[in-house]
This record gives structure tokens, sequence and C-alpha cells, in this order.
């Protein structure tokens, strides 16, 4: 393939963007492609190279790059009316009251502008509402850049993990390894009267899809509610991506006491959201006296595109495409590794799948996950496949990002460029390209 224009813009952006991008996670070796626009599953770039796409955005293109005629009318008109308003309109509510139809959790929600906001205000929110200061989170759980989840270390020696964070801030908050029932129990045994709540995703997005062992989000459903905390699932990545409409609590049947969301909730649009019990929601101004706010929350462009997305997939069959084209890669993959790599991990569920490049795997794989790790006891990968973001880390994710991405570009397949962004199926892709896929696996593997 050919890179001369992308490799000519990175030049530019180099002058004037940190890095020459805006986003630490489009940073590629040795220079990234750029994207000059989307057709349907795939994308093609400055130079004209086309691509099949499972990094959709990272998560929000649940239809790929071509709107379904309702979403797109709606953003047209919304747009073509006025942009914004600095006003309440009838969309949002709209919007408010399907969320609330179908997510169990959600009574109220209030829409803010990305996933990021959205973990800042539930765990102020859940501050308020407790009275108490620490937050309990998952080692390699990642809820956008804040100060009070980027630390890094263990119960008692905590640090932050960027620069420019005071260390008095990571003194509230208690890292835990995920699906480690002891660890979070002793947390709570030491300090349960100071926690305000337990902040995680249901299934670790940020960290080669880590799902949860069985009874693990039970456990932690259970300690919150006996010590007074709050459970708050971040739902970003997985919301109405897992779990279809009913989102991943829905598929778990574990319901947090609030839920935070951002990309499919906007459409492809930046958005985020906090939903929950009303009595905590309406803890936030002007109800309340927790102080939430933002000009351009509830945007009517994205809340119409949002809402006509999540609409159209109640309607047609988005979950049934997606989720069968999502098991039908990760066979293919477990089938592939299998015969040809059978130290890794294919991990995944619904729509969203990846391979752990782990560096361990049974000398039997009789009986293993057949479409990626589900955490079950009886499979032979049990004790190789990674149950928390530690595990992952230790995957072998170089291999991944210099030679196997690299592999799978110059193949027309686009993944995500580390080992621990997800990767997802849309409602544009195909069988065929399924299995242009699984040929590009086995030639990069």
């Amino acid at each position: 393939m050919n890179h001369d224009e992308s490799r000519a813009l990175y030049d530019r952006a180099l002058s004037v963007m940190p890095g020459g991008v805006n986003s630490s996670v489009r940073a590629t070796q040795p220079y990234p492609f750029f994207i000059e626009r989307g057709d349907g599953a795939h994308v093609v770039d400055a130079d004209g190279n086309r691509y099949l796409d499972y990094v959709l955005g990272y998560g929000p293109l649940l239809y790929g790059h071509d709107m379904p005629e309702p979403v797109r009318a709606a953003v047209q008109s919304h747009a073509s009316e006025g942009p914004m308003y600095g006003a309440p309109t009838e969309v949002e509510v709209k919007h408010a009251e399907f969320v609330a139809r179908h997510v169990p959790s959600v009574e109220m929600i209030r829409f803010v502008n990305s996933g990021t906001e959205a973990t800042v205000s539930a765990v102020r929110l859940a501050r308020a509402y407790t009275g108490r200061d620490k937050i309990v989170i998952m080692q390699g759980g990642y809820h956008g850049a804040q100060e009070s989840t980027l630390v890094e270390g263990e119960p008692g020696d905590v640090h932050p993990s960027t620069r420019g964070i005071p260390e008095s801030f990571a003194e509230h908050t208690i890292p835990v390894p995920f699906n480690d029932f002891e660890a979070v129990r002793d947390v709570f045994e030491t300090h349960g009267d100071d926690i305000a709540a337990v902040l995680t995703e249901p299934i670790l997005g940020n960290k080669g899809i880590v799902m949860p062992v069985d009874g693990y989000l039970e456990h932690l459903r259970n300690l919150t509610e006996d010590h007074d905390a709050l459970l708050v699932f971040d739902e970003v990545i997985t919301g109405f991506r897992v779990g279809g409409l009913q989102c991943a609590q829905g598929k778990f049947g574990i319901t947090p006491d609030v839920t935070t969301f951002g990309k499919i909730i906007g459409g492809g649009f930046p958005v985020g959201a906090i939903g929950g019990k009303s009595e905590i929601i309406e803890q936030f101004t002007p109800s309340g006296n927790v102080f939430q706010s933002g000009t351009f929350s509830g945007h009517p462009v994205t809340i119409a595109a949002g809402y006509e997305y999540l609409k159209y997939a109640a309607e047609n069959d988005v979950y049934d495409h997606v989720n069968r084209l999502g098991e039908k890669l990760r066979r293919g993959i477990t089938d592939i590794v299998e015969d040809q790599a059978p130290n890794y991990t294919v991990v995944g569920t619904d729509s969203m799948f990846k391979t752990v490049f782990t560096r361990e795997g049974p000398a039997d794989l009789d009986g293993c996950c057949p479409a990626g790790c589900k955490q079950r006891e009886s499979c032979p990968r049990y004790d190789y496949c990674p149950k928390n973001g530690a595990d992952v880390a230790k995957a072998d994710t170089e291999r991944w990002k210099r030679i196997f991405w690299q592999e799978m570009k110059e193949q027309g397949v686009f993944l995500t460029v580390n080992q621990f962004e997800s990767q997802f199926v849309s409602y544009a892709h195909t069988d065929e390209d399924i299995e242009e896929t699984l040929e590009a696996y086995k030639e990069a593997l």
C-alpha cells in the first residue's frame, strides 16, 4: 500500500498538534494513516487505501459509516433548524424516556458531552449522595481522563498514573484486581464506612475484554448494599453494544445504582450520560445540590442521532445481525489460533472481539470456549486466560502493536492499534467481510 499522503499529513500535524494527534490512542508507528471517509463497513484513507473497519470510532458506530435513513434525516433536520439553543428540546425528553424504558437501572438520566464527563459527574454524585470520599475501582479499568481514576498501585500504596495529578487525589481511590473476590472484600472490611462507591466496567473493555467470572458482579452488588455504598457501572463501551437495549447489566442480571453511558447513546456524536435511581440522579442541580452543568449537554443534533439510533435498533434485527457475526468471527479466530498460535486467547461477547497475545496455554485444548473466553472454570484455558488488567498487561503487547497490527493493516483490515482496546462488528458488516477478515488473520498469525 502507498501511504505518501498520510505521511505528508502527519508531518504537518506534528507541527501543530502534540504527537500529531488529538487522542493518544490514534498514534501508530511509524505514523498513522489519515482517514478521508467511511463507506459502510470500510474506511478509505487519504491515499485511497480501503480497509475493513473493526475500530468503528472505538465503539459508537453500531451501523458502520452509513447511518440508517431515519438517523440521517433526524441529524439533517435538527442541524438545519439551528445547531443548538441553550434551552431544552423535546428530543431530549424522548431520548431520556427511551433509555429509562429499556435500561434496568435507569429511572432518570442526565445527558453530558463525553464518557469522561459522565464518570467524573458520577463520582462527584456518589460522594455527595453517601457523604463519603473513597472510590473503589478495578486495576486496568478505564473511566476516562479524570483525576479520581487515573491511578495505579495497590490498596494502601496508590499513586497518580500520569503527571499533573496531585498525590493527594489518589488517597481517595482504591484500585483492586478485577475478578478478585477476596481483595475487594478485604477493602470493604477495612474501609467500608468510608467507601462511596465501587466504579467498574461490567466487562473490562479497555483492557483486552475481560469477562467477569461467575458471581463476581453479584459479589460487588452484595458488598455495596451491605455497606450502604453505591454500585456504579461504567457502560460507556458496553452500553447498547452488549446485552442489546438492556446493556450489559441486563445481560448479567445485575442492576447498579448508577450507570454511565457514551458512544452509541449519541449515535456517533460526542455524548455522555449518567442514569440511575431517581433519588440519586435528582441530587444533581437544579433539583439537588450536586453541581453539574454544560453548555453543550443535551445537544439536539447529538440527542436526535442517539434517539433514532436506538429506536432503529429496537425496530430492526440489528443486534441479531451484529451478535451473529461477532460470534462467527470469534469462532473463526479461535479455530485459527488453536491451529497456529494455541497460546493466544480469543475474547469478547456479543459484537465485541479481540485476540490477546497471552504467552502460555494448556497442552490440551479440548473443551475450550469456542467463541471467546467466558471465564468457565471447566475450560482448559481457565488458568491461562486473563482474569484482570494485570494479566492482559503481561501479554505480548509489543508483538501486537509492532507486528500483528501492521500485518493486518497491510491486508486491508483496520484493528485497534494496541492490545488493550476493544474491537467491534457493525450492522454494515457481512458474512463475506468476516470470511475476508479470517483469511487475513490466517496470514498474519
